[in-house]
């Protein structure tokens, strides 16, 4: 692999070539391959993954929404949905998407970046990698995600936080679940969703030497000191997903002084970027639960995706060339902050959350996640699936992940945008 891959940049702090970059290192998640598999269980999740694959747009409703259903399918799946309990979320699901519609025109091997960003060519796009996947790699996809996201000089793994970090959860899904299907959507919403965030991370002069006075290991130090950052007040008047691109246009000195003001480097003796990544997921467990006043009710739509983004990072750093460890543990902070000023940088309080668990436990997590009367709303199914393996991955002895995670089951009435 590493001779494939020998052409794409390293995009970190900044390394002199001759540096090994880094790895953070974690050990990879189960994976569920049900492609082969012959119990009606995964049986199940492939048919049901294919028939969404072939049925539905992974973009609609004028190209502003994203087709959720292989991450609440497969989410469902890890918690231990039976088979009919499948049906039932596809059925739920199915009735919002959209039937796929042609592109303009179709995408060949010589143009296929100059349409980078443009919605209309899902089709499109979808199509040119199916065709590579077919002519040129034998069926074996990862070989598809190799060429076409891991090579070049401004490689798509390094814009994959386009669209509020969708086409990172969709690739998380392909690599946790081995699909072909998946990993295919996955492309084409990295294609579609390219925006102007990948020069971030392509681009070594917007990373920059953070002032000593203030740098932090801690991401969650750092969104506390910008909840009281004044320079933020007032911004916005309203929250939203719209005030991301304002952000970035008029204020962008503000949004990277934070972005690097996260010490990750790739080759410091000093830090651990493994712990540091652990911090980075209790930080995103936080911004969903700890925001939230008793008696609010007020779980963010657009702050769980800082949450099941940091998911789709866990999974994939462990399969991924340690080159790229370190730049997509920092795009996904550079979505964590974009989110967290857009939404008006709620208060980080701990004590929101109860520590009493009554004796509930991951079971009864489980259970609410998969019968209660939001078992069809697919970012509250993965919400408490990416909190899960989080306490999986890094022990969870204190239980804090746990009581996050009761806290949300019971306290949950819908999304506030």
């Amino acid at each position: 692999m590493a001779s494939l891959l020998s052409y794409v940049p390293l995009v970190n702090r900044l390394v002199a070539p001759r540096d090994e970059p880094r790895a953070i290192d974690l050990p990879p998640v189960e994976v569920h391959s049900v492609e082969a598999n012959p119990d009606k269980r995964p049986r199940t999740l492939k048919h049901l993954l294919k028939a969404n694959h072939v049925n539905h747009a992974i973009i609609y409703h004028n190209l502003q929404f994203d087709n959720h259903m292989p991450h609440i399918l497969c989410s469902a799946y890890h918690l231990g949905a039976e088979p009919q309990q499948l049906y039932h979320i596809y059925d739920e699901e199915a009735k919002t998407l959209e039937p796929w519609t042609d592109s303009p025109a179709e995408i060949a091997e010589d143009d296929w970046r100059d349409f980078l960003g443009d919605k209309r060519f899902q089709r499109a796009y979808v199509d040119f990698f199916e065709d590579a996947l077919a002519m040129n790699h034998a069926y074996n996809w990862k070989q598809v995600i190799q060429e076409y996201m891991l090579k070049g000089d401004e490689p798509l793994i390094n814009g994959l936080i386009g669209g509020l970090g969708h086409p990172l959860i969709h690739l998380g899904y392909a690599y946790e679940f081995d699909s072909r299907e998946i990993a295919m959507e996955a492309l084409g919403l990295a294609a579609t969703q390219y925006n102007f965030l990948h020069k971030y991370l392509d681009d070594p002069s917007y990373t920059r030497p953070p002032p000593p006075s203030s740098s932090s290991t801690s991401p969650l130090a750092l969104l506390n000191k910008l909840a009281s950052d004044p320079r933020f007040d007032g911004l916005f008047k309203e929250p939203g997903f719209a005030n991301i691109d304002p952000l970035f246009h008029k204020h962008e000195a503000l949004i990277l002084e934070y972005w690097n003001a996260w010490d990750l480097p790739s080759s410091s003796p000093d830090t651990d970027p493994t712990a540091l990544f652990r911090e980075s997921q209790e930080a995103a467990v936080a911004l969903l639960v700890a925001t939230v006043r008793p008696g609010t009710h007020a779980y963010n739509f657009f702050v769980v995706h800082v949450l099941t983004t940091s998911h789709a990072v866990r999974i994939l750093l462990p399969l991924l060339p340690p080159k790229f460890h370190v730049s997509l543990v920092r795009q996904w902070w550079l979505l964590a902050l974009a989110v967290y000023i857009a939404e008006l940088r709620p208060r980080i309080d701990p004590d929101y959350v109860p520590r009493d668990l009554k004796g509930r436990g991951w079971k009864y997590v489980e259970q609410r996640a998969l019968s209660s009367e939001w078992k069809t709303d697919a970012h509250f199914v993965k919400g408490i699936r990416a909190m899960r393996e989080a306490a999986r991955t890094w022990g969870d002895v204190h239980e804090r992940y746990l009581a996050a995670a009761v806290r949300f089951v019971d306290d949950f009435e819908g999304w506030v945008h």
